[in-house]
């Protein structure tokens, strides 16, 4: 257990500031208005230097990512990020510079922009692109915006108020929907875990305003029957939008657009191999038909090829306006452009077949040990359950916490809702076949300690640096400040 740094704190004890260091220059207390002093000096520990660098040391250390080991958190595509990103992202032309700076001291930022967003439109095979949007929810909630100023525009929005989502679908989606102002109606899966044609539709109708499909679903399959799908949801005058966060499956075997898709938004972070998780960074561009690129967010990134230069459209009369600040989350663009351009095409085509090889590598190796309802080939990842392991007070909350203590991140529990005691499972593309075989051996010694010692996995993790802790008061009464500032 790493002890507290304030109970390491001595009164007088600091770290020693080298010789002609020169510290910044801070105003004196004299010439700032008092409503910018504190009342009181911020308590601050006294700790020597050596105690500070091995206190963070000591932190990093209990902290878990993918440069840390294996993480195969299902539908987040956790994977290995190479550090190539991380070095362009931070070259000072990129990363000095300011989003109000004048379109022609830019040029080269723009560029890149627009660049990776052509690219982006070639993977989409779609027309129109916009990058603002800063996360994967932000830009189904612009493709939602999109859909209602298309049936606005149509004179149709009065009565087409419905999202059709498939029963499988992320979290995100109905809150996007909601948010944008429609009603949400669930269309149950079949026997295969896919979309139930004939359900579909008995629901799609006058109301129909679009559906959102995660392709390939959540359980890790590719909607086979995509094309009688989306002729079904046009003719009944709506549009399909797709959850592009499993795109790591389809780079380079199929394009959205080709499946009848008219919106579509990336993850970047995942897809494309920018350290995500505890909330960012991200970034979700959205691609369209060439129906709908007046409706894209401005300003647009547009290039004048007369005079070979780069602008900012903020001429879009049609547009549903801004979606995040500036022009996106523009560290996350070089980091994607960088991975895009090391891989390149055929690169690109060799993740998604090695992210598909080792899921279906996994599947195989695990479907004797723990059940998986929907046993047909999976794409890049695949849904088991734990319900059937060990005696019945052990479930899958107490496998997770008990892989920990054999060293792997859990993957996604209790998602999709349609999986009892779900394990949702995304190998990713960057995981070497040892890797596999050892949370293989791992899970498989956990199914074998269910029914030895139960007990043993209600208390796990009993070998990482904090044990288990109240999930449901962590949530309800989440402590928010430190014991010492509450004391006074």
């Amino acid at each position: 257990m790493v002890e507290n740094i304030y109970e390491k704190s001595r009164e007088g004890r600091r770290g020693l500031r080298p010789a002609g260091e020169k510290l910044a220059q801070v105003a004196p207390e004299e010439e700032l208005e008092g409503k910018y002093l504190r009342e009181e000096s911020p308590r601050l520990p006294q700790v020597s230097l050596p105690e500070l660098v091995r206190h963070y040391t000591e932190l990093s250390q209990m902290n878990y990512g993918v440069d840390s080991g294996f993480y195969p958190l299902g539908s987040c595509t956790m994977k290995y990020n190479p550090k190539l990103g991380g070095e362009s992202a931070q070259k000072r032309e990129f990363s000095d510079v300011h989003p109000l700076r004048d379109e022609d001291l830019c040029q080269g930022d723009l560029a890149l922009i627009y660049r990776l967003g052509e690219i982006l439109k070639g993977i989409a095979g779609m027309e129109g692109v916009t990058l603002q949007p800063a996360a994967g929810a932000g830009g189904e909630l612009a493709g939602m915006l999109i859909i209602r100023r298309y049936q606005r525009e149509r004179g149709d929005l009065g009565k087409r108020r419905e999202i059709l989502l498939p029963d499988s679908a992320h979290g995100t989606n109905p809150a996007s929907a909601n948010i944008a102002g429609f009603e949400v109606r669930e269309v149950e899966s079949n026997e295969r875990g896919t979309i139930d044609v004939e359900k579909l539709r008995s629901v799609v109708g006058e109301k129909t305003a679009g559906i959102m499909l995660t392709i390939p679903n959540t359980l890790g399959i590719f909607e086979s029957e995509i094309r009688r799908i989306a002729d079904i949801v046009h003719r009944a005058g709506g549009l399909c939008y797709m959850d592009g966060a499993n795109m790591n499956a389809l780079l380079g075997k199929c394009r959205p657009g080709d499946m009848g898709m008219d919106i579509m938004h990336f993850n970047l972070h995942k897809t494309f191999a920018t350290p995500h998780g505890g909330g960012g960074p991200g970034a979700g561009p959205l691609a369209v038909t060439e129906e709908l690129l007046p409706y894209l967010p401005l300003p647009t990134v547009e290039k004048d090829e007369e005079e070979d230069r780069y602008y900012l459209d903020w001429d879009r009369p049609d547009s549903i306006g801004k979606v995040s600040d500036f022009y996106g989350n523009f560290g996350v663009m070089v980091r994607a452009l960088s991975y895009i351009l090391a891989l390149g095409d055929e690169g690109l085509e060799k993740v998604s077949e090695n992210a598909v090889l080792n899921a279906n590598y996994l599947k195989e190796k695990l479907k004797d040990t723990y059940e998986v309802p929907y046993p047909d080939l999976c794409k890049h990842e695949f849904v088991a359950s734990g319900a059937e392991i060990g005696p019945g007070e052990v479930d899958t909350r107490d496998i997770a916490k008990r892989l920990l203590d054999y060293g792997f991140h859990p993957p996604t529990v209790y998602f999709p809702l349609i999986v009892k005691e779900a394990l949702m499972i995304e190998p990713t593309e960057t995981e070497t076949k040892e890797t596999l075989d050892a949370f293989v051996r791992a899970l498989k010694e956990i199914a074998c300690e269910a029914e030895r010692s139960p007990d043993l996995l209600e208390q796990a993790p009993v070998n990482t640096p904090v044990r288990r802790l109240d999930q449901t008061k962590a949530a309800r009464s989440p402590v928010l400040r430190e014991q010492w500032e509450e004391e006074g």
